[in-house]
């Protein structure tokens, strides 16, 4: 990866190393490379989830972009997924978005796809950073040639609820649904989307204030869900992350199902309905042993990628596999997009649901999940601290010794996260106790280490 852009984009912290000062060169960047590459003016879709620093970087972007002869279309707040719809629906060159998805608020990001809907090339990436870290100006407008705001873009937010609402048959009739939007951008467009059902679906943390986004809430919060549905008596509950590309789910009981028993039950139902191209799941070495066990005992293959929805979507357009994703939540189904969609992917449960007549709990029980412990050690940010820490021989040697105590009734996994400054242990076994104990030992090993 460059020196700005992570698995993920570019993130940081607004203020301190993400500023606007930046999102400015950065819109300017990517303005000129495409610029280059298609030989005309480019258009530029944005949009944004609801942090309070996400106004600021837009505004940032769009006067980089418009500096050096772009034109953009800005879409306001709506979900990660949207603006890759809607760049391929308009046909713009690239589709921007400002998130930092299930981070805290402080944090933000900037996100590039292309035209087609996909995250950028490396190649391309590596364009686009060169020219912002370069010294070297990029040629600025003027007059008639300074690029343009477009105007008019409420109706492309109806175009995407238009399109999320077309990818399931069922009216979803009879069911009860408790829906947390995280704060976030999901606010924007749940509402309406799920009021096109008979469900009945009620909904929480739904009232952005700019600093609320996943603050105890959402995907990656989902005490307060569980304790709703169980509590209210729904059939289930759907969580979404800030950026609402990620969606896990509760069950009648307040139990979780992640994005494991979400793509076991879906690939199921898209193996009966003869839709599960070369038979095959895509998912990540994070996944969990109980959908390889589930894999196995149902004559599906499973294929696993390195971590990150890119790794999964490129094996998944490889080989024209229809399903996969992570056990974070991020689902993706090649046949209606391009990218992970957390309200396409609880659609397409909630249609299974409604289908089986079945509780949550029985449907997503087919899929077991064995103890499964992470630990997130922080480490420092500057000095190439994870790549270095990730590198260790020592480490390397520490991992082999405690797989060997496992004796074959578990795993580890170790790596650093690509959007933060985290180092990630990951053990399953066939206790919680013994994950947590070995996983302990090992966080306990990183930071030992003399980096």
């Amino acid at each position: 990866m460059g020196k700005l852009f992570g698995t993920d984009g570019i993130r940081g912290v607004v203020g301190e190393n993400l500023t606007a000062e930046m999102a400015f060169r950065v819109g300017q960047a990517v303005s000129s490379v495409l610029e280059e590459e298609k030989g005309r003016r480019p258009v530029i879709i944005i949009g944004k989830d609801t942090r309070i620093s996400s106004d600021m970087l837009e505004s940032a972007l769009m006067a980089g972009i418009c500096s050096v002869g772009g034109d953009v279309k800005p879409v306001g707040s709506l979900p990660t997924p949207a603006v890759a719809y809607l760049a391929r629906q308009e046909q713009a060159d690239a589709g921007i978005v400002i998130s930092a998805s299930h981070n805290p608020y402080e944090h933000n990001g900037i996100k590039v796809f292309s035209g087609q809907g996909y995250k950028l090339s490396d190649e391309t990436e590596a364009r686009i950073e060169e020219k912002i870290l370069s010294d070297t100006p990029m040629k600025a407008r003027s007059r008639g040639e300074i690029g343009r705001r477009h105007h008019g873009m409420r109706q492309l937010k109806q175009d995407y609820i238009n399109f999320v609402a077309s990818t399931v048959e069922s009216d979803l009739a009879g069911l009860r649904i408790l829906v947390d939007c995280a704060n976030g951008a999901a606010s924007a467009t749940a509402p309406e989307l799920f009021g096109r059902f008979k469900a009945h679906t009620d909904f929480i943390h739904i009232a952005p204030d700019g600093v609320n986004i996943n603050n105890r809430c959402g995907s990656t919060h989902l005490e307060d869900l569980r304790q709703s549905v169980a509590r209210g008596g729904y059939d289930i509950g759907v969580a979404f992350d800030g950026d609402a590309d990620r969606c896990l789910l509760v069950d009648e009981l307040g139990e979780v199902i992640d994005g494991d028993k979400v793509m076991a039950v879906c690939a199921a139902d898209m193996k009966r309905r003869g839709k599960l191209n070369g038979n095959t799941i895509v998912a990540t070495v994070m996944s969990n042993l109980g959908l390889h066990e589930y894999c196995r005992n149902n004559g599906i293959r499973l294929v696993c990628t390195s971590v990150g929805d890119r790794n999964v979507l490129e094996e998944m357009l490889r080989h024209d596999y229809r399903i996969g994703g992570e056990q974070s939540g991020h689902t993706i189904f090649t046949e209606l997009e391009t990218t992970g969609d957390g309200e396409v992917t609880a659609l397409q449960f909630l249609q299974v649901l409604a289908r089986s007549g079945e509780k949550a709990s029985r449907l997503a029980g087919c899929c077991a999940t064995y103890p499964q412990v992470l630990l997130n050690l922080e480490v420092p940010h500057t000095n190439r601290t994870k790549e270095r820490i990730m590198a260790s021989p020592e480490l390397k040697a520490e991992v082999e010794r405690e797989e060997a105590a496992l004796n074959g009734s578990g795993r580890i996994l170790v790596r650093a996260s690509g959007t933060e400054s985290l180092i990630r242990v990951m053990v399953e076994a066939k206790t919680e106790e013994s994950a947590r104990e070995t996983a302990e030992r090992l966080v306990n090993f990183i930071k030992s280490l003399k980096i």
